[in-house]
C-alpha cells in the first residue's frame, strides 16, 4: 500500500538540506509514496490546520544545487515550553502529534542536529508516530557519524576566506584573526585551518595561552613572515574559562567576540598590527559543495528506505565510508567534540601550528 511520509527541516539552516529534500523526494517516488514538505518546522504541524505541501518529483527538480531549505525551519521555540503571545510557555507537543495525523503521516523524516533530534525524538514516542533521523549541522557535532550535513560547506567557506585573507595580511604585514562558527566544537576551526595555512588555530577543545598565541607570532616575525592567519571557534574559551558572547536586542545570549578579544589582547602586546574578520552566517549560506550533496543524497536514500523497512527511532549516518543506521537515542547520548589526539590535531602540530596546549 502507499504510503504518506512528512519530511521536516528543523534548527538552524546550512548548506545541503534542499538536496535531501530532492532525495527523499525521489525515492519516494520509487515506492509510489506521497511526500508532504511541513513547513517551518514542528511549527507547521502546530498550525491548525497543518501547514504543509505536497512535494514531487517536478518541484524538487532544481534542489540539488540550492542553499537554505524551500521548508523553512526555526531553532526557536521549545514545543514542551512554547513561548506564547502573553509571554506564557504552553506545552503543545499535543498540537505537533495532532498535526501529524491530521496529515494522516505513516512517517516523519527529520533533519536536524542533536538538540532537534532529542525534541523529534521525545515528541513521537509521546504522540505516537514514527521517526527517521537525519544528522545536519555545519558544526559536525552529532554522535557516531562521520559528516553531518553542512559541514563540508562551511569548511569549503572558511577556507576560502583564509585564501582571500593571506593576501591582504601579507599586503599589509598584518596579523589576521579569522573567527568561524562552532558552537561547541572545533571542527570547523581545524578542518578550515589545515586546509587554508592558518598558522594559529584555537579551538573550544583546547585551552590556549595569549602569551603563547603572541610568542607564535614574533617567532614568524623573528623568520622574516611579515604576516600571520590566525583562525579561532567561536567558542573558543579565554585563559579565564570564560566563553565571550554577545547580548542582542531582545535580551538572547549568542557567543561570539572571541575574535575581536584576541584581536584587542595581540595590540595591547604591541606585537603587530591586527584585524579581525567575523565570517558569521555566511558559513550556512550558498551553494551546496559537491561533496554535501552527495551524502545529502544518500541519507535521503537511505532514510526512505528505513521507514520502507520500518526501522523506525533510528538515524542515518555516515561512517567507513558508507550509509549506515544507528538507533537515534545513540546519536544524541553525547556530542562530537574535536579529539585532542586526532589525526587533524596530531596533523596541525605537526606543521608547526599553534593549537594551545
Amino acid at each position: 500500500m502507499g504510503k504518506r511520509i512528512g519530511i521536516l527541516t528543523s534548527g538552524g539552516d546550512c548548506a545541503g538540506l534542499n538536496p535531501v529534500i530532492r532525495a527523499v523526494v525521489l525515492r519516494a517516488a520509487e515506492y509510489g509514496w506521497e511526500v508532504m514538505g511541513i513547513r517551518q518546522a514542528t511549527q507547521g504541524l502546530m498550525a491548525d490546520p497543518p501547514q504543509a505541501v505536497l512535494l514531487d518529483p517536478k518541484a524538487v527538480g532544481s534542489l540539488l544545487t540550492a542553499g537554505g531549505t524551500v521548508l523553512g525551519t526555526t531553532n526557536k521555540g521549545n514545543p514542551f515550553a512554547f513561548p506564547m503571545p502573553d509571554g506564557t510557555l504552553r506545552d503543545r507537543s499535543e498540537d505537533i502529534s495532532r498535526g501529524y495525523h491530521q496529515l494522516g503521516l505513516d512517517a516523519i523524516i527529520g533533519i536536524g542536529g542533536d538538540g532537534s533530534l532529542a525534541i523529534l525524538r521525545k515528541l513521537a514516542q509521546q504522540g505516537g508516530w514514527n521517526l527517521v533521523g537525519i544528522p545536519k549541522t555545519i558544526d559536525n557535532d552529532v554522535g557516531v557519524t562521520e559528516r553531518s550535513i553542512g559541514f563540508d560547506t562551511a569548511v569549503n567557506i572558511a577556507t576560502e576566506a583564509l585564501d582571500r585573507l593571506q593576501f591582504t595580511a601579507a599586503s599589509h604585514s598584518r596579523v589576521i584573526v579569522l573567527e568561524v562558527m562552532g558552537r561547541d566544537a572545533g571542527h570547523i576551526a581545524i578542518s578550515a585551518g589545515i586546509a587554508g595555512g592558518a598558522d594559529i588555530i584555537l579551538i573550544p577543545e583546547i585551552p590556549f595561552s595569549v602569551e603563547k598565541v603572541c610568542d607564535k607570532l614574533k617567532e614568524r616575525q623573528a623568520q622574516g613572515k611579515n604576516y600571520s592567519l590566525i583562525i579561532v571557534a567561536e567558542a573558543a574559551r579565554t585563559e579565564t574559562g570564560t566563553a565571550i558572547t554577545t547580548t542582542d536586542s531582545l535580551g538572547q545570549c549568542r557567543l561570539g567576540g572571541i575574535g575581536q578579544y584576541l584581536t584587542e589582547e595581540i595590540c595591547q602586546r604591541h606585537v603587530a598590527e591586527t584585524r579581525v574578520t567575523v565570517l558569521g552566517h555566511v558559513q550556512r549560506g550558498g551553494i551546496p559543495s559537491p561533496l554535501d550533496r552527495l551524502i545529502a543524497s544518500a541519507f535521503g536514500v537511505a532514510a526512505v528506505d528505513l521507514v520502507a523497512e520500518a526501522r523506525f527511532d533510528h538515524m542515518v549516518t555516515w561512517q567507513n565510508r558508507k550509509v549506515v543506521s544507528v538507533p537515534i537515542a545513540d546519536a544524541i547520548a553525547h556530542y562530537q567534540a574535536v579529539d585532542p589526539e586526532s589525526t587533524l590535531v596530531r596533523t596541525a602540530r605537526g606543521l608547526g601550528i599553534y593549537l594551545g596546549d
